[in-house]
């Protein structure tokens, strides 16, 4: 058995299926991690969700900024954008099935036996893995719960709050927390979040740094992440693994096998 973790699948369903014949996948015997953004900008979204879904015991996802902005557009909450490649799943006999799967996924998946973690965008660097988990926690309960969960999708965009407040409540509370989780690249000293910035870790803007190199990082076991095509899969960091290698911009979709930290890749065109 191994563990493999793939990044932003984004709609590529080609590279997918490429890459799980590169690896020798096995259903039944290996397992696949999924670093979220499963879908959007990439040419069958549909397709890249159906197979996800069909992995089924074998899979763990976490979800991702796109992921939740299909699920916003499928609760009225908001609209397509002129890139989006996400229609088809709107459309599809089958749409309501794989949304309500997508939005039963995590925000945080703990892998203990290599101690990893893994979330889209990483994980917020002041905050212990115990806080980390309950925060995200909080979100995914939301979510699951049909009284909130459209309240969640209403407020779910946006910049502000910056950065952790315990006193935060209801919508803003689970917007940062969303924020820290999926769209997180650059933070200052206090972990306040620069959403706006989405450029190579070397130019951060003024007062910023990678979210992994903070100083005062609080968990030290392996994170895996995507979102951040912008690092090319590199991080400088030992125990930070970044995954998004910016397959949907025609580069190449990655595998890290954890059993040896061996990476695999596919061709994206």
């Amino acid at each position: 058995m191994s563990t493999y973790v793939i990044g932003d699948l984004q709609g590529c369903l080609g590279p997918f299926e490429a890459l799980l014949e590169r690896i020798g996948f096995a259903a039944g015997r290996d397992r696949l991690l999924l670093a979220g953004d499963l879908v959007n900008r990439g040419p069958d979204s549909l397709g890249t969700l159906r197979r996800a879904h069909a992995l089924g015991d074998d899979v763990q996802v976490v979800l991702g900024n796109h992921d939740l902005h299909l699920l916003a557009v499928a609760h009225g909450h908001a609209r397509l954008k002129k890139h989006d490649t996400l229609q088809p799943i709107l459309d599809a006999t089958d749409g309501p099935r794989l949304l309500a799967w997508l939005q039963r996924q995590p925000l945080l998946v703990e892998v203990p036996e290599f101690d990893a973690v893994m979330a889209h965008a990483g994980l917020p660097p002041l905050w212990s893995l115990a806080e980390a988990r309950e925060r995200a926690r909080e979100v995914e309960a939301v979510l699951a719960d049909p009284a909130r969960a459209p309240d969640y999708f209403a407020n779910m965009y946006g910049n502000t709050p910056a950065g952790w407040d315990d006193t935060l409540q209801g919508p803003a509370r689970w917007r940062v927390i969303t924020n820290y989780f999926t769209r997180m690249r650059f933070v200052n000293d206090a972990g306040e979040l620069d959403l706006a910035s989405k450029g190579e870790a070397d130019q951060p803007p003024a007062g910023f740094m990678p979210w992994f190199e903070h100083p005062r990082r609080q968990y030290g076991g392996r994170v895996l992440f995507g979102h951040w095509a912008a690092l090319e899969g590199h991080t400088g960091v030992e125990r930070v693994e970044a995954l998004d290698t910016g397959c949907v911009w025609g580069n190449r979709l990655t595998a890290l096998r954890l059993d040896d930290l061996r990476r695999f890749h596919a061709p994206c065109s």
